[in-house]
Order: C-alpha cells, then structure tokens, then sequence
C-alpha cells in the first residue's frame, strides 16, 4: 500500500500542459502537477520529464479508491538533496595518532615570536 510520503518510482507515460502522467504499477498511476516539478516558473514540462523517462517522485496524496497518486518531483528531488547534504555534513577523517602535540610543540616557539615582534611595535 502506498502513502503519502513515500518516495516511488514511475514511467512518464503521458505529458499535457497542467502536468505528466505516471505509471507506477499495473494498478496504480498518478499525476505529477506542474506546479509540482520544480520551484522555479515551468514554462515547458518537457524541460522536465519526457514520455518514457523513469522518474523517482514523492507521493503528495492517494486516492485508494481510484489508485491514482499525487506526485511531485521537485519534493522528491529537496529530500535527495538533504539526504546528500547530511551524508556530506558526516565526513569521517582519519584517526590521528598525534592529536594535539603538533600544536603543544609549536606553541611556546609561536608565545615567543609573538612577544619579540610585540618588543619591536
């Protein structure tokens, strides 16, 4: 069963001026508006989607009785995105052994170059 929320997979199977038609299975189909394909004005859908393309969209609403779904792409496409960007966000370095010391080392010499060119001003 699908709900809203979900993100599933379709073919565009039909393109009119108010939006694209979706196959998802043989017992359901669904509607992607235009208004929901991206968040910039549409002038042409076919900018977007052509017939045959397979498209991964989010489900905006169901209609159980007549199995047919609310779609959008631009909502799909946000959710991928902070998906990347999180993943992006939790890059793990690498251990590493030294920690600290590096700059504990360095830090004396550095308090003392500080305090000559303080001498100097």
């Amino acid at each position: 069963m699908i709900l809203p929320g979900q993100i599933v997979e379709g073919v565009v199977t039909g393109i009119q001026p108010y939006g694209a038609f979706v196959y998802i299975d043989e017992n359901t189909n669904g509607l992607i508006h235009i208004s929901e394909l991206s968040d910039s004005f549409v002038r042409d859908i076919h900018q977007y989607v052509q017939v045959g393309d397979r498209v991964r969209l989010k489900v905006i609403d169901v209609d159980q009785d007549h199995h047919q779904l609310r779609l959008s792409l631009k909502a799909a496409r946000q959710q991928t995105l902070r998906r990347q960007k999180k993943q992006a966000r939790m890059v793990k370095l690498p251990k590493s052994t030294h920690g600290f010391s590096s700059l504990a080392k360095k830090l004396p010499e550095w308090i003392n170059q500080a305090k000559k060119e303080n001498q100097h001003d």
